[in-house]
């Protein structure tokens, strides 16, 4: 049985920041399940018997190479998509995270063809279909 296909998956999702206005985003490779050439924040699924905070920190040591340094759990989504003719449910635990710029890379040049930093009014395009909506809820705590 697949996460999110055959039942509702649990994915933790964060916006990594430097603290001075500047957010994390990875651009998805050819390897990545979905959405290929967009830019995303970040995010994993949440395994049984695994914590959140620990997902939190794992996928953010892997995908970016670095710690977490503080971390505001700002709320949760359920995301209804299709992916490949299939529909996908998932609940997305959305969080604000402060990481150090200088140790911030690209910790999985297998899935990711970038791994940059951008401010809110300085996009990039196209972005992932999930994060008009997570930042039209989430901007003035951003």
């Amino acid at each position: 049985m697949k996460k999110g296909e055959d039942y509702t998956g649990v994915t933790v999702v964060y916006s990594c920041h430097d603290g001075n206005g500047n957010f994390l985003f990875n651009k998805r490779g050819v390897n990545c399940r979905d959405e290929q050439g967009k830019w995303d924040i970040g995010g994993g699924g949440l395994e049984f018997g695994d914590t959140i905070e620990n997902t939190l920190r794992k996928e953010i040591l892997e995908e970016y190479g670095t710690d977490v340094l503080q971390y505001d759990f700002l709320g949760y989504r359920d995301v209804h998509r299709e992916n490949n003719g299939k529909k996908t449910h998932w609940i997305g635990l959305d969080f604000k995270v402060l990481v150090d710029r200088t140790k911030a890379k690209n910790g999985e040049p297998h899935k990711f063809d970038a791994v940059e930093w951008f401010t809110l009014d300085n996009l990039p395009s196209p972005v992932h279909s999930q994060f008009p909506n997570f930042l039209k809820l989430y901007k003035e705590k951003l």
